[in-house]
């Protein structure tokens, strides 16, 4: 959709590689009308930010011929250069029907964020509680791998909460 940040996403990355919005024909749809798109054949490419395995993608592999397209190191570096909140991630062959090989794409590091003001003692129960059970993040979904207390403070580009700060220094 225009504005989100899926759009400023899709904008980055086509522009790291020379592509302008007027090479193009755009079209600001929501994850639902991007997937249904391509599964109807309507749009011949499009930008999803999701976890993988995505149940969507994987309904459309299984009844179309779907590439993933990859990600160059030299694009990936680009990026995250300029953009500290991209990660390079791969997606293993076989994640998706017909996928016989591994691609490199890139992630988008997600960050919890509260207001300012809010109480110290709660920000670091919140933050405590997401890292004393990352057993159960990774049991929900595969992406929960990636999240580790060691590479949390990757990319962030605000300030850290007090709280979350207490936590992470213990």
């Amino acid at each position: 959709a225009a504005g989100s940040g899926v759009e400023a996403n899709a904008r980055q990355i086509l522009l790291a590689n020379g592509i302008t919005y007027g090479d193009i024909k755009v079209q600001y749809l929501s994850f639902a009308e991007a997937a249904n798109g391509l599964k109807d054949g309507n749009i011949d490419a499009g930008f999803i930010t999701a976890g993988f395995p995505t149940a969507a993608i994987q309904d459309i592999a299984a009844q179309h011929d779907v590439v993933l397209i990859p990600v160059d190191d030299a694009t990936a570096d680009k990026l995250m250069a300029q953009y500290p909140f991209y990660t390079k991630i791969t997606i293993p062959a076989g994640t998706y029907p017909k996928q016989e090989a591994d691609v490199q794409s890139l992630a988008v590091k997600a960050m919890l964020v509260a207001m300012e003001d809010m109480d110290e003692q709660l920000a670091y129960d919140i933050v405590k509680a997401i890292y004393s059970n990352l057993d159960r993040l990774k049991a929900a979904h595969s992406v929960g791998e990636l999240i580790t207390k060691e590479t949390a403070q990757e990319g962030i580009s605000i300030p850290m909460h007090p709280g979350a700060e207490k936590y992470f220094n213990e």
